[in-house]
């Protein structure tokens, strides 16, 4: 990934503790506590204990309000698409042309993926821990992301701003661009001296170059 440029960085929840806020509801300090658990660890590695004592609760207090461990994983997992899904959305309508609106997508898109690095890790990483069921639901929510993503593509190639090697479909587009994004939760750290915005300007400067509208 393109690195370029050095300012303060962000202040999202450091890698060395978990983010729960004593003043959270319980449920909220639950979830703050899995995504740093899980985005450390990983799902297999985490015990609920490790949740419980991020939350400040005991082991028991987990299974209060969450069934397992999975399904802690579920509701962080769907809760986190259906976040994104709504800042893409919100992008999209905040702009008229395809060449703004995926300069916007990419942008803000990029920049959840650093404000939010631990949730983020989680939701791309860890979705395929899911059962079958939740995965579906996870997975229908990541497809609909995929579906905006390429029909602001379509309407760049219909207006002739945008030229793609596979105009005839341009999901592989579409999933190169999103690529970009997704692969933010993989090597952000607080310790890279980059901000949100300056990490999303370069991603969003990608996309136009990607799809022959770089300005």
């Amino acid at each position: 990934m393109p690195q370029p440029t050095q300012t303060t960085p962000p202040a999202p929840a450091t890698a060395s503790a978990p983010s729960a806020d004593p003043d959270a509801s319980t449920v909220d300090r639950l979830m703050q506590a899995a995504a740093h658990a899980f985005a450390d660890k990983g799902f297999h590695a985490t015990t609920t204990r490790d949740i419980a004592s991020g939350a400040g609760l005991s082991p028991a207090g987990v299974y209060v309000h969450f069934g397992s461990k999975e399904e802690l994983l579920f509701h962080l997992s769907r809760s986190g698409h259906e976040s994104a899904l709504r800042l893409l959305r919100a992008a999209i309508a905040a702009h008229t042309t395809p060449a703004d609106q995926l300069a916007a997508l990419m942008a803000r898109f990029s920049e959840w993926h650093v404000e939010q690095y631990q949730v983020a890790r989680v939701v791309q990483y860890e979705h395929h821990h899911l059962t079958p069921d939740h995965h579906a639901e996870v997975l229908a929510l990541r497809k609909e992301m995929d579906s905006l993503v390429r029909d602001v593509l379509d309407r760049g190639l219909a207006d002739g701003s945008f030229t793609v090697d596979d105009s005839a479909d341009t999901g592989d587009t579409a999933l190169a661009l999103l690529s970009i994004v997704v692969d933010v939760a993989r090597w952000y750290s607080p310790t890279i001296r980059r901000s949100p915005a300056e990490i999303g300007a370069t991603n969003a400067a990608l996309a136009l170059r990607l799809v022959g509208a770089g300005r």
